[in-house]
């Protein structure tokens, strides 16, 4: 009986299911590669794309920050300059959206040289001491036609929490925030409390910006 035949058979066969479990698990792999590289594309690609906020660009020269506060003879009008800033802003991103602001201390000007000098001094600003006034949002969100920034603003090295209602419009590259808010400079014992100046200090912001 020969048998040899029988035997070059069933090595055939054999060749021919390795190179068929060879295909199917090649195919099998390439189908786990593709999966894995699409799982891991939407993983890194998706986040990225969502989380990117649009960076604005303040014009310095150009932006406005202006206060107001009850004086002996009236209201008494100034700005401050000196704006130091990081606008991350986009209204469909506004859990990434962020805002840190600085203006230097010594820049107040209230129309009165004297005075002016005066504020710098220990029992208002002390600005030698803390030259700057700082804000750094915590959160922004949306309210009614505009937002609010809530954060943390630092005068005379004293940090409270404030919210700053603002608006932003944006024309093509370039767009601009305007807001209004009012603090009680007790609150970051700048002078004394009653006298001939008001409590209440009224601020109005705007900032031109570009991308």
């Amino acid at each position: 009986m020969n048998i040899i035949p029988g035997i070059k058979k069933l090595f055939q066969f054999l060749f021919v299911l390795a190179l068929l479990i060879s295909f199917i698990a090649s195919a099998k792999s390439r189908r786990i590669v593709k999966n894995i590289e699409r799982s891991i594309t939407t993983y890194i690609s998706f986040p990225v794309e969502k989380y990117i906020v649009q960076k604005w660009n303040a014009d310095i020269a150009s932006a406005k920050i202006n206060f107001s506060v009850k004086g002996p003879f009236g209201m008494v009008h100034g700005s401050i300059s000196g704006l130091n800033s990081s606008l991350l802003f986009d209204e469909d991103q506004l859990a990434a959206s962020s805002i840190r602001a600085s203006v230097d201390a010594k820049s107040i000007s209230t129309g009165i040289k004297l005075r002016n000098n005066d504020l710098q001094k220990e029992k208002y600003f002390n600005s030698d001491k803390y030259p700057l006034f700082s804000f750094q949002s915590d959160k922004i969100q949306k309210s009614g036609t505009g937002y609010i920034a809530i954060g943390n603003l630092t005068m005379k090295g004293v940090s409270k929490k404030v919210e700053i209602p603002f608006s932003f419009t944006e024309k093509g590259n370039a767009g601009i925030f305007k807001g209004s808010f009012s603090i009680q400079r007790q609150d970051f014992g700048i002078g004394t409390e009653g006298g001939a100046i008001g409590s209440t200090v009224s601020i109005d912001l705007e900032v031109p910006v570009t991308k």
